[in-house]
């Protein structure tokens, strides 16, 4: 019964962590400017933002500037990452935050596999190699009909 009851509680606080690290990530003004929202959904982060004229970069097809999808999946990416910092709970709160605050992308790989076109467009990330000093993250960027635009990879220093 004790173990049942650390479960809830463990899930409770993953679900209060999950909300505020992207409560603190969707108030940064880079994200603010793209009009990108980060939602804590079932126990994951996804990522999601509207198309806008403002973001096209092939106006003769109405197709999603590569910058943008990008600019998505490395948000994405660092924002699983520091999640999974918390989640982890490896050291106390202070060396926790200390290594979130630090946390910057060192490399970033993204594969554009179909043009990016749709009326919103959703990304995920997952945590494929967590380390003492970094993390590595595996993204992926769908449209609104669920076809893959684009995936990629990153690590993050920290």
């Amino acid at each position: 019964m004790q173990s049942q009851n650390n479960a809830i509680d463990s899930s409770m606080f993953l679900d209060f962590v999950g909300k505020k690290v992207i409560e603190v990530f969707n108030n940064s003004p880079y994200l603010q400017f793209n009009q990108m929202q980060m939602r804590f959904e079932e126990g994951e982060i996804r990522g999601y933002f509207d198309t806008r004229e403002e973001l096209i970069g092939n106006v003769n097809f109405n197709i999603l500037h590569g910058g943008v999808a990008a600019t998505m999946l490395d948000s994405i990416g660092g924002v699983v990452a520091m999640f999974e910092i918390l989640r982890r709970n490896q050291g106390d709160m202070n060396e926790q935050m200390k290594k979130i605050s630090r946390l910057a992308t060192v490399d970033l790989r993204i594969d554009y596999i179909s043009p990016g076109l749709g009326k919103q467009f959703i990304a995920t990330a997952e945590v494929i190699r967590m380390g003492r000093k970094g993390c590595t993250t595996r993204m992926q960027m769908v449209n609104d009909e669920g076809k893959l635009i684009a995936v990629g990879m990153a690590s993050f220093a920290f």
